[in-house]
């Protein structure tokens, strides 16, 4: 089975404050008596599967600022986010939300499933497929401009500077020499993209460990944290990054009409960008109660250069 790429270390649910176990209980009606504590994803907050005294079972996730001051606003997006576009079978539904100020809880759906296996090929098509449909969903689904959404124009800007500013950055910086000065201009295609509108609502988080496979095969998205205003396409490419070190990348993109679109040149673009950030975080960045978040940097970095490398014949 495809293991999750980002896998963090998380609070237990029984180490949370008692006002959120005793908000939980209220909110489900009954006891809880099991609990299951899940890995993926980088939060330093509880990500547990419930079972109550009478059989009703639910997912919570809980994080305080004093774990990491950036978190709780993730989880205040992912309430805005769930409330405003309803109840859909490709996202697990909003429950109930908790926020005293300090720290923050969510109730979704304890969805019965697994992550997909990225090593299955028919796994991989529901996904992909699942994908595309979830950008027709969003089409129809407006969340307002009040709600504080990641801005894809201003992430493909800090994408763009990071590359163009590689020359100067600090030798110990983990990218090719040969991409230090960014040989095809991929700063200015960023900039291009972030230029264009973009009115999508898009997940921009899709990785093994945000997805979810019932057991009749339906995908299911989790996970909105980082939900974002951003082409339409960028969700099927993030989709596609589980196998980006492999050469079916480049084959699956090609079946993607919205990749075929946004063309090739984006997409390598895209790849560059995002592996320069990452490689520059990775040693500039400083993270608060995220152990593994700076070696995930630099594998996905890695992974991605790679690949950037591939696609022009480095």
């Amino acid at each position: 089975m495809t293991a999750p790429r980002a896998v963090g270390v998380r609070l237990t649910y029984d180490a949370v404050p008692a006002a959120i176990h005793s908000w939980v209980e209220d909110q489900l009606g009954s006891p809880v008596v099991r609990t299951g504590e899940q890995v993926g994803g980088m939060s330093p907050g509880c990500a547990t599967r419930l079972t109550c005294a009478d059989g009703t079972r639910a997912f919570v996730k809980a994080v305080g600022a004093e774990l990491n001051p950036d978190t709780p606003g993730l989880f205040r997006r992912e309430i805005a986010v769930l409330d405003h576009l309803g109840e859909h079978e490709l996202w697990a539904p909003l429950l109930a939300s908790y926020d005293d100020g300090a720290w923050v809880a969510l109730l979704i759906e304890d969805v019965d499933g697994r992550h997909p296996d990225f090593g299955d090929a028919a796994e991989v098509d529901a996904v992909l497929r699942s994908v595309d449909r979830l950008a027709v969903v969003l089409q129809e689904r407006d969340v307002p401009p009040a709600v504080d959404l990641v801005d894809v124009a201003h992430v493909f800007g800090k994408w763009a500077d990071s590359l163009a500013t590689l020359a100067d950055a600090p030798a110990a910086t983990p990218v090719p020499e040969w991409l230090r000065d960014d040989p095809h201009d991929w700063a200015a295609v960023l900039r291009d993209h972030g230029a264009r509108p973009m009115s999508q609502v898009v997940h921009w988080d899709i990785r093994v460990d945000n997805l979810l496979r019932r057991p009749g095969g339906e995908v299911v998205f989790v996970d909105w944290g980082v939900a974002a205003r951003g082409p339409a396409w960028v969700d099927p490419l993030l989709a596609r990054l589980e196998r980006v070190e492999d050469p079916w990348f480049d084959t699956s993109a090609a079946s993607s009409p919205a990749l075929v679109e946004v063309g090739d040149e984006a997409i390598t673009a895209f790849l560059a960008g995002f592996g320069a950030h990452l490689a520059v975080r990775s040693v500039v960045a400083v993270d608060v109660n995220l152990p593994t978040l700076n070696d995930f940097r630099v594998r996905e970095s890695r992974r991605m250069l790679q690949a950037v490398a591939r696609r022009t014949g480095r």
